[in-house]
């Protein structure tokens, strides 16, 4: 894998990757990193690490996405509602029975045409076959399905089994009250995307292994970090 470029940046390839990590990692705004850097040392203002996070985050997100394996054939819809520039928008999701985020895709309708243009995305992107679609009971999933003929493989209105999906969405709800809501429909759909891979590769959920399994876990999502930015 060709190594990511730095060149013609001011400031040290580790500095810039360290920056671009603790935006997407954690729940911090731009202005939260910059205090965090600027404890150790290093004078650099919020807007340069915006900038970082938009050049290098989707750089590193595509190669963390190229390492991971198939997903579940078992997949889980759901879409939010939240306010993007002032105007009403559905982030609509897709993640499998591990939880891990298939597809995300930020549209300004929440009807049966939005429910198409994400399956259609679905089946074309993923390297696995859906044995089952669980979604809750908005008709327009439905509606989609009928139209591609999987009707066969849903279930829907399975509110308590679809809560994977829902889940999914609490990370994004943290990051848009951080980030005082997104300002476009580009910025916020480059930003769920990018979000979503390093969520993937650093949530271990600590709350259900043992220390020695979470220390390995930890390990494994840093080399994979490495590898990504080598």
């Amino acid at each position: 894998m060709k190594p990511i470029s730095f060149k013609r940046h001011r400031f040290p390839a580790d500095v810039i990757r360290h920056a671009v990590l603790l935006s997407f990692r954690f729940s911090l705004c731009f202005r939260n990193v910059e205090a965090l850097l600027a404890q150790r040392g290093i004078d650099v203002s919020y807007e340069t690490i915006r900038c970082w996070t938009i050049t290098f985050g989707p750089l590193i997100a595509r190669r963390f996405k190229k390492r991971r394996g198939p997903p579940s054939p078992r997949w889980y819809l759901d879409e939010m509602v939240c306010w993007i520039g002032g105007r009403r928008m559905y982030p609509w999701r897709a993640v499998d029975d591990e939880g891990e985020i298939l597809d995300l895709l930020v549209q300004r309708r929440g009807d049966t045409e939005a429910a198409l243009r994400l399956l259609r995305r679905l089946l074309h992107n993923q390297p696995t076959e859906p044995q089952t679609i669980t979604t809750d009971d908005l008709a327009s999933y439905g509606a989609a399905l009928d139209q591609l003929d999987l009707r066969h493989l849903h279930w829907p209105g399975r509110l308590r089994e679809n809560n994977r999906a829902e889940n999914s969405h609490r990370p994004i709800r943290r990051r848009e009250r951080q980030q005082q809501r997104f300002k476009s429909k580009a910025s916020a759909q480059r930003f769920f995307t990018t979000h979503a891979a390093f969520y993937i590769t650093f949530n271990v959920q600590r709350h259900l292994i043992s220390r020695p399994t979470l220390r390995r876990f930890q390990a494994e999502a840093d080399a994979a970090m490495a590898a990504a930015v080598a």
